[in-house]
């Protein structure tokens, strides 16, 4: 099992719908229009980062305590049939992106993946996310 700090590309992320109210809305319209930001996005983007800088040091503080890969990790068939022969089970803890193979199988899964706490995204088979609902927190 590998793991890899990563910053996502355009296509690897993901969509998110926020709701506001006409006067913040139209304060970002014009930050845009005054060339401050190329669109609402852009300062939306900017806004979230800003924030997660700041409170930078509580989240690696809070990974560390809950024992959390940062990044992305992936499990394969391989990785998961050495854990089944070892007798073990995962406990799958991720902040960012966990993504577990395409040829893994429903039952593989059940039998080596005992919880999953994915802060971010989780990547797999629309079978093995289902064989999984249960552990999934």
């Amino acid at each position: 099992m590998s793991v890899h700090d990563i910053r996502p590309k355009l296509s690897d992320t993901e969509k998110i719908t926020i709701n506001l109210g006409p006067v913040d809305l139209g304060q970002i319209d014009l930050l845009v229009q005054e060339g401050f930001y190329s669109n609402r996005t852009d300062l939306i983007r900017t806004a979230i980062r800003n924030q997660l800088a700041k409170h930078a040091d509580s989240v690696h503080q809070t990974i560390a305590r809950k024992s959390l890969v940062l990044g992305m990790q992936h499990y394969s068939r391989a990785d998961l049939e050495a854990v089944q022969r070892a007798g073990e089970q995962l406990q799958i803890q991720v902040l960012g992106l966990a993504s577990i193979g395409a040829d893994v199988s429903p039952e593989l899964a059940l039998a080596t993946i005992e919880s999953v706490v994915v802060l971010g995204a989780l990547h797999a088979s629309p079978a093995v996310k289902s064989a999984l609902a249960g552990r999934i927190k």
